[in-house]
């Protein structure tokens, strides 16, 4: 299992919706399972993280993979590469070299629109448009409420594609004590779809205790 996991590698876009802590708790896991992790986040991003967990990005691509380290306590284990918007030269932005896995957290609407209709514009819509071409595994993790038909239509053609939609929507069924066990929950389903083990919550059936009885 260690050897599979240093060897994986993973795309993990963010965009500008509400959800900065998923962002940086699924970056924590993959970067503790030894992942390869190439990072994109957009302007409206930066604006969230600071917004909603008071992180200041630095400019220079080499800092940010720094700073975020440090935010999510992870100094050593797995790899972690940051691209600018317009870094048309990075792996991602090439069918022969991307990951094959591109999981959006959070995937704002907007996000959700243009690569629903392939658009290029930035390196995270190519990045989408590179997994959508190559048939490889796709996840936006959705956060609006409430959903035009818009949205819905965006969702289906994308869904009937093979992309899945994991809307940020925590249960509450392993009775959460914290914002963290919310947090967690999704971020397990996220990490499960993308095959790497997770103990951040117990899977329904297992370890459930003081459940009724009917």
């Amino acid at each position: 299992m260690g050897e599979l996991m240093k060897s994986m590698a993973i795309s993990l876009a963010v965009t500008g919706a509400s959800g900065a802590p998923y962002a940086l708790s699924l970056l924590r896991q993959l970067l503790l399972a030894n992942c390869t992790v190439h990072f994109m986040i957009s302007d409206a991003a930066k604006v969230v993280f600071a917004t909603e967990s008071q992180i200041k990005l630095p400019k220079n691509n080499d800092a940010i993979a720094d700073y975020l380290r440090q935010a999510v306590g992870v100094e050593k284990l797995g790899e972690l590469n940051v691209y600018s918007k317009n870094d048309w030269m990075s792996p991602v932005a090439s069918g022969s070299a991307c990951p094959k896995t591109l999981v959006v957290c959070p995937c704002s609407t907007g996000a959700l629109s243009a690569i629903a209709c392939g658009a290029s514009d930035n390196l995270i819509e190519r990045a989408a448009d590179v997994i959508l071409k190559e048939q490889g595994k796709l996840i936006l993790v959705t956060r609006e409420m409430p959903l035009s038909a818009i949205h819905l239509e965006n969702m289906l053609k994308l869904s009937r594609l093979g992309v899945t939609i994991m809307p940020a929507s925590p249960g509450f069924y392993h009775q959460p004590q914290s914002l963290d066990d919310l947090i967690n929950f999704v971020v397990a389903r996220i990490l499960e779809h993308i095959g790497i083990e997770q103990t951040l919550v117990s899977k329904w059936g297992y370890d459930q205790p003081n459940l009724p009885t009917l």
